[in-house]
């Protein structure tokens, strides 16, 4: 193997329990998120009022540097236990859930990806997660999904749980709580559950247009075969690169549980796929919708080859359950291939 070069498939990486609980906080890209730093879009009111709820749920000392802020943010603190942004991607929510992290003044508090929760329960079994959890001040969910009705029925009766022994919620989704699970499967019996989990947020709604492609033409670069060996070999000379071609990734992301995906890409600089091709099949999809979340996450690059890779979810899939998925992770590949 060429010095600085891995390949991703050669991989199976093992979590334990704990150490899936301590990687419970922001990812680097967030990890001096505040409430100052966000830059809320003028031509999106939405934006500033989120900025000012999200500051007055986290406390006094969240709010806003600029003086009367604060007092304004007070009249909107939410009475509920849980906040639940809602909105496009691209637009800012897991910085602000962020800064809801940093600025609480919880001695106990996570942050976390749903799949990352949904996999603690799995590493550590029901009863020791709630244990886990009891007494926290703050449980922060990114990207809150409900794709499976097993996940419905654990993350309903988990939150419930810690919201009667006091614990806060700050969530992200792509969809507003009553509308969670709908065109994903059709149970009436999880409607229902979704719609108490839904009452126990106060939901912020924040609108704009993906920062992330205001300053793209929209499409993911594919590179020539001598372009992609020259962006390989110049990310191993400083760092590492992995290189892999990309149905061998896409076949390979199966045998690895998405809990474990950021340690599939611990240590790798900049991610080398050859020969991208259009999916067909959903499952291989959505793997490579929670890989491409890991690798935003932790802010790699991607060069490619074949297909542009914002090109990968066919038009059947755009217009599907999972569309919001798929666009978001069609915005953070084009930001990712242009970085």
């Amino acid at each position: 193997m060429t010095p600085g070069i891995v390949h991703l498939t050669d991989r199976l990486p093992q979590v334990s329990g704990a150490e899936m609980v301590a990687s419970l906080v922001p990812p680097r890209q967030f990890r001096d998120a505040t409430f100052d730093s966000y830059r809320p879009d003028p031509a999106y009111p939405s934006q500033q009022e989120a900025k000012l709820k999200l500051a007055a749920f986290a406390g006094p000392a969240a709010a806003p540097a600029k003086g009367g802020l604060f007092r304004k943010a007070k009249k909107v603190a939410p009475a509920k236990p849980g906040v639940y942004l809602d909105g496009g991607f691209g637009v800012g929510k897991t910085h602000l859930l962020a800064a809801v992290y940093h600025a609480m003044p919880a001695r106990q508090k996570y942050f976390g990806s749903f799949i990352e929760y949904t996999a603690l329960v799995g590493a550590l079994g029901y009863q020791k997660t709630v244990d886990l959890f009891r007494g926290s001040q703050l449980l922060c969910i990114d990207e809150f999904e409900l794709d499976d009705p097993g996940d419905t029925m654990v993350m309903t009766r988990l939150l419930g749980e810690l919201v009667a022994g006091g614990t806060r919620l700050a969530a992200t989704s792509n969809t507003p709580p009553n509308a969670l699970g709908e065109g994903r499967f059709a149970a009436q019996d999880f409607l229902r559950e979704i719609q108490a989990m839904a009452d126990a947020f106060h939901t912020i709604r924040i609108d704009g247009t993906d920062y992330r492609q205001r300053a793209v033409d929209g499409e993911a670069p594919a590179l020539d075969a001598a372009g992609y060996e020259r962006a390989i070999a110049e990310a191993a000379i400083s760092g590492v690169a992995s290189d892999d071609p990309f149905g061998g990734l896409v076949a390979h992301l199966a045998k690895v549980h998405p809990s474990r995906y950021i340690r599939l890409i611990e240590g790798v600089d900049a991610i080398g796929l050859r020969d991208v091709e259009q999916l067909d099949d959903q499952s291989a999809a959505l793997r490579l919708v929670a890989f491409i979340d890991r690798a935003y996450d932790a802010q790699i690059p991607i060069r490619a080859t074949g297909r542009a890779l914002s090109d990968v979810f066919g038009q059947e899939m755009l217009g599907g359950g999972y569309r919001k998925k798929y666009l978001r992770a069609v915005s953070r590949l084009i930001a990712l291939t242009t970085s």
